[in-house]
């Protein structure tokens, strides 16, 4: 199926419903090009897809296959069961319930192969979804094949919104009561669903279930009723598939003999294509075993930690991490180093040092819960329940004591403490649970209690339960939102609140990061900042040590203030920023800014935002410092939330929780007003910013500046003789002579031009001053500098020549008006080093001895330099100025930096893509590489103007894999303009997954392990 779903994405077909085999649509003609074709579901084209080289096979026409592509889709339930969504344009939209019938329901559950309609469902049943809702009615007859054949007309529905999504439910078979992928297996016969007895029920039958609903493999097949009985009939037959159907009602079908099977029996199954828990007791509990190459193995437990853990939970529909924790080997091992940002749907998806296998003694672990608390901590709240993919409030009436043990034992959170009724802690949104729980107390999970209909059928969210466990001994009261407020202790069923003296920084880190999960502490405030209580004060200080999981595991002492009164009640104001990201952008270190708050993402208003908390932002990133901050017109608009929150930062915290912070969401703002910021570990850094002076001299000429990845002009009226001190510094070209205008060559085009810099005129470089904005001019006129071109006696500017790149090669400073080069003698690495440091390369790697990149032209300036290696300039370095006759161009010093960059095809124009950084050529991965990254590398290698990629087994298999998940876009003009993984990240391996490319001349198509480029007329013929 994954090989269908990539040829129904690239035709623009939907999704695929089926792949068939044997000639299904009858036998081909003409050459059979593939064979054996091993595609992960991901890829833009089936070229792109790992197979043998073209046109060798080994089988015949009766083999062709075929696939089936629909543009109606299921969401939410099955694949034979959910929302209905139908494929317009490129989009998919919702339909509305008035809008649709039997008839229309007959072609969909047809279209997907799910036999026959059984129920169709409006007001949202399975959720609601996204985005347009259709504008048409579907006018289908039943008869038809696809919903696109049928006849449709305009909507009357015109304020039809996605609480009228429709629903559909066809034949086919269901997993409930667990996840998407876990649950009770019920099979469709008839109009009624069966539940199936374990005891007919194996293997081959998982795998073709498991297979059905799109969910890999079988991980366990449970009998004994593990995901509850329920209600109806069991279905009589057996099932007898051999494990190769597409479908279970293709399966052959045989009586069952086990004709007193009750629901006792009910089998379920636990299907899996990424990651299971084993070795806890029950699925959602145990280590992390993930299924690569065709086996399961463990998770090393290097930095596990409770995002890591929420992915994996997430996965397999487990609900949320109550525990991370680390068991001990050793084991065999897939992963190591997990760093999930908690947002990836898989645990595959989260950054790692690589997929090998190796041995661990320390092996990740996790405990999931289908049950949390909602509302006011982790430890209170109202009672939600996951049910399918679903949380769902459950009635007062329907819940006690019992019922709260199991659900503070399974989060971790003690005993119960008061079981409250009416919504205490709100309304919830939803269904409320048509279940009653029946605990005895003493399961480890709520899933593992009995459960029967409620009689309660008229219970609404006002009767939500809530519940506060024993765990809970802190809460925060009378703040601005509950991560901010007055500190209060649970005691005997009574809130006391907490003396100031008795109270400190390592006790505010427990109460907001774990207790709360509030982030991190910002103030400790005494004197009642926030109100006085009433009644007892707390008798006892906590001694936390600040790495407590829960306040219950502090130690205590009796307070040395037993008179402390209400005028001293603590407060604390925690954070509430839990994590933080830069979205859109070409890497990890550029993009639009989030913030998490609590468990919920949102943007920054850029009217809140500065250059000062961007750099403690990209600090916190470990990406450098900032750059740039801009606007979302350069990352795109954010959805949801938008945090108007002001951070006061004064630019050289480590982390933004340490910027006081004010203004939570008070000013108004849209997603216009986005902020981003380009961190200057990102790649764009490098010429974000960027200045120079066109006309033919160094430090006189227009100025042009680089700005969202192009140069452009500048308005005379937003630039002064501050700016003017920069862009002279930035280019090494001494201070500001004069500034004037002249006229452009073009006066009939118009422009893209630079506004907005406002300098003081001290900053190193111009992306220091205030940011700019891009604006379209047409006027003729163009800003003109002169710099004076010395500093001291010697002009600032140096350059690397004669490698093609900017940080590496023969070594050139400008001095009286003209380039000239340096000489060799007592010329090290320290010296090297500073000039790299100059140029902003990164650091030395060599310092070349003679002529290394050629010997140069015209005078010798330097001779005997000599640096700490600390300068921040060559200039200041001693130096000797070279005598007539005393040197000679044979001495030419050179120089190599880490960020020295070089691409080359291993055969010239073809073969495998190989980049040179920081002294070492290595690979580029395949991963998410088109056809536009193969173009971008046959134009810069002047190999011709086309070409395509595939992948390809190393050249050298110790090579590093430098470059992964490269998509270059037709603007960019360098490979180092578009976006990848960060240098050294990446998921492949050398064997079969590093970039090779082909081309296509004259309707051939030539061999995938070649990397080959369509030479241009003034370059060697290619290969063939």
């Amino acid at each position: 199926m994954s090989d269908a779903a990539v040829v129904c994405r690239e035709l623009g077909c939907g999704e695929a419903v089926d792949a068939l085999g044997k000639s299904h649509f009858g036998s081909g003609s003409g050459p059979i090009w593939m064979d054996d074709v091993d595609c992960s579901g991901s890829e833009s084209r089936l070229k792109n897809c790992r197979s043998p080289v073209w046109g060798k096979h080994d089988c015949n026409e009766t083999h062709n296959s075929g696939v089936i592509c629909s543009g109606a889709r299921l969401v939410l339930g099955s694949r034979c069961s959910g929302r209905v969504e139908v494929l317009h344009g490129e989009s998919w939209v919702t339909v509305c319930d008035a809008d649709f019938n039997q008839q229309d329901a007959e072609v969909v559950c047809r279209e997907l192969g799910c036999g026959s309609p059984v129920k169709v469902l409006g007001a949202a049943a399975f959720g609601r979804g996204e985005g347009q809702v259709w504008s048409e009615v579907l006018q289908c007859r039943g008869n038809k094949s696809q919903i696109h054949f049928c006849p449709k007309s305009s909507s009357l529905k015109h304020n039809c919104s996605h609480d009228n999504d429709v629903g559909l439910v066809c034949a086919g078979v269901l997993l409930v009561n667990g996840s998407r992928c876990s649950g009770r297996v019920e099979v469709l016969h008839g109009e009624s669903w069966f539940t199936v007895c374990d005891a007919d029920f194996n293997q081959q039958d998982a795998e073709v279930v498991c297979r059905e609903l799109g969910c890999g493999s079988p991980v366990e097949v449970l009998g004994a009723a593990a995901f509850g009985r329920v209600e109806g009939q069991v279905w009589s037959e057996e099932l007898q598939c051999r494990g190769n159907k597409s479908q279970i009602h293709f399966c052959p079908k045989s009586s069952s003999l086990k004709h007193n099977c009750s629901h006792d029996n009910d089998v379920g199954l636990v299907c899996a294509d990424s990651v299971r828990l084993v070795d806890g007791g029950h699925r959602c509990a145990g280590r992390v075993e993930v299924f690569y190459n065709r086996t399961w193995r463990s998770v090393c437990g290097k930095n596990w930690d409770i995002r890591d853990a929420a992915v994996v939970c997430r996965e397999l529909g487990c609900g949320e991490a109550v525990f991370k924790n680390v068991q001990f080997g050793p084991r065999s091992a897939w992963m190591d180093d997990v760093n999930c940002s908690g947002s990836e749907s898989s645990v595959k998806h989260c950054r790692s040092a690589g997929w090998v296998e190796q041995i661990c003694n320390r092996l990740a672990g996790v405990i999931c819960s289908g049950v949390r608390l909602v509302g006011r901590s982790r430890c209170s709240g109202r009672v939600e329940v996951l049910h399918g993919e679903s949380w769902v409030t459950v009635c007062d009436a329907d819940f006690d004591q019992q019922g709260a043990e199991v659900v503070c034992r399974e989060l971790g959170c003690g005993s119960p403490v008061e079981v409250l009724g009416a919504a205490a802690f709100g309304r919830g949104e939803g269904q409320v649970w048509s279940e009653e729980l029946q605990c005895r107390g003493n399961k480890s999970q709520i899933h593992f209690c009995p459960k029967s209909s409620s009689l309660k059928h008229n219970c609404s969210h006002d009767n939500d339960v809530g519940l506060a466990c024993s765990g809970d001994k802190r809460r925060l009261v009378g703040g601005p939102n509950a991560c901010s407020g007055r500190v209060e202790k649970l005691h005997r069923n009574s809130w006391l609140p907490v003396c100031d003296a008795d109270f400190n920084q390592q006790d505010a880190e427990v109460v907001c990061s774990w207790e709360l999960g509030c982030g991190s502490p910002v103030e400790v405030l005494g004197a009642a900042a926030f109100g006085r209580a009433e009644g007892q004060m707390w008798s006892e200080e906590l001694q936390c040590r600040g790495n407590e999981s829960h306040m219950y595991l502090c130690q205590t002492s009796p307070s040395l203030k037993p008179n402390c009164s209400h005028n001293k009640d603590v407060g604390l104001r925690c954070s509430g920023h839990t994590q933080a990201r830069l979205m859109n952008g070409s890497d990890s270190c550029s993009g639009r800014v989030e913030l998490q708050y609590l468990s919920e993402w949102g943007t920054v208003c850029d009217v809140s935002w500065d250059m000062r908390a961007a750099s403690v932002l990209c600090a916190q990133l470990k990406c450098g410092s900032s750059v740039a901050v801009l606007g979302s017109d350069w990352f795109g608009e954010g959805s949801g939330r938008i945090w108007a929150d002001v951070f006061d930062c004064q630019g050289n915290e480590t982390h933004l929780l340490k910027c006081p912070i004010s203004s939570w969401s008070r000013t108004a703002c849209s997603h216009k007003q986005d902020a981003g910021v380009i961190c200057s570990g990102s790649s764009l850094a490098s010429h974000e910013g960027g200045v120079r002076l066109s006309g033919g001299m160094e430090c006189e000429g227009e100025v042009e500046v680089f700005f969202r990845q192009e140069w452009r002009r500048v308005l005379l009226d937003s630039w002064s003789e501050s700016e003017a001190s920069v862009v002279c510094r930035q280019l090494g070209c001494g201070s500001v002579l004069n500034t004037s205008s002249s006229s452009s060559s073009s006066p009939e085009h118009s422009y893209m031009c630079v506004t907005g810099f406002n300098c003081s005129g001290s900053e190193a470089h111009l992306r220091n001053c205030s940011s700019s904005q891009a604006v379209n001019c047409s006027s003729t006129v163009q800003l003109y500098i002169t710099c004076s071109g010395t500093s001291n006696t010697v002009h600032s500017s140096i350059r690397l020549v004669g490698s093609g790149g900017d940080c590496a090669g023969r070594l050139e400073v400008f001095h009286s008006g003209s380039w000239g080069t340096v000489s060799d003698e007592l010329w090290d690495i320290e010296d090297a080093q500073v000039v790299c440091r100059q140029l902003q390369c990164g650091v030395a790697l060599s310092a070349p001895g003679p002529a290394r990149f050629g010997s140069g032209t015209g005078p010798i300036w330097l001779n005997e330099v000599e640096c700490e290696g600390n300068e921040a300039s060559l200039w200041n370095c001693r130096y000797q100025l070279c005598g007539e006759d005393e040197c000679g161009h044979k001495d030419d010093v050179g120089v190599v930096c880490s960020e020295y960059k070089e691409i080359r095809l291993t055969e010239g124009c073809e073969g495998n893509l190989e980049v040179f950084y920081n002294g070492t050529w290595g690979n580029v991965c395949v991963n998410g590489m088109t056809d536009e990254t193969a173009k971008l590398i046959c134009r810069e290698l002047n190999c011709g103007r086309t070409g395509s990629e595939s992948w390809s087994k190393a050249r050298v298999e110790s090579a590093p894999n430098w470059l992964d998940n490269v998509k270059c876009r037709k603007h960019d003009s360098t490979l180092w303009h578009c976006p990848s993984s960060s240098w050294g990240e990446n998921r492949c391996d050398n064997r079969n997954e590093v970039a090779c490319i082909t081309s296509s001349e004259n309707g051939n198509t030539l061999d995938l392990t070649n990397w080959l480029c369509d030479s241009s007329p003034h370059e060697r013929p290619c290969s063939s």
